[in-house]
């Protein structure tokens, strides 16, 4: 009998997120992903969309504008000083537009990204939005295993 997704579930699967230009995430090509959910790896959106199916399944959701990773939210555009990205990191190091750049979390146990959307002299502007946020979202799972 197959395993079916339920909530804590531990997945071996595929999967795919693609928004209008095109994927962000594709594992079909590599090595299968490894998650468990109600951990945070995957919105609850689209946890929501794995509850129930059977291992083996292929299937692909469409999701809309802003479900999958919320809304974009202004206030997550950030202006970033260059003093304080030269002690982060290459002082010489030149942001262009549309560059995504990594920066530590405060406690230094994870990183997060912000994606360059003007510089100046003094400083660059970060957008750390979910590069998927307020957009339509294709998200693709082929569920190798379900523990």
């Amino acid at each position: 009998m197959s395993q079916v997704v339920t909530s804590g579930s531990f997945l071996t699967l595929h999967y795919r997120l693609a928004g209008p230009a095109g994927d962000i995430i594709n594992t079909f090509a590599d090595k299968p992903a490894t998650l468990s959910l109600g951990t945070g790896e995957l919105s609850p959106a689209m946890e929501q969309r794995l509850m129930g199916l059977e291992e083996g399944t292929h299937a692909t959701f469409e999701l809309p504008a802003g479900e999958a990773f919320g809304e974009r939210n202004p206030d997550m555009q950030q202006w970033v000083a260059r003093t304080l990205l030269a002690k982060m990191g290459d002082p010489d190091e030149q942001y262009a537009v549309g560059d995504v750049v990594q920066f530590p979390t405060p406690d230094g146990s994870g990183s997060y990204a912000g994606a360059v959307v003007e510089s100046n002299e003094t400083g660059v502007r970060f957008d750390f939005n979910h590069p998927l946020a307020g957009q339509p979202v294709t998200f693709e799972v082929k569920l190798i295993g379900v523990l």
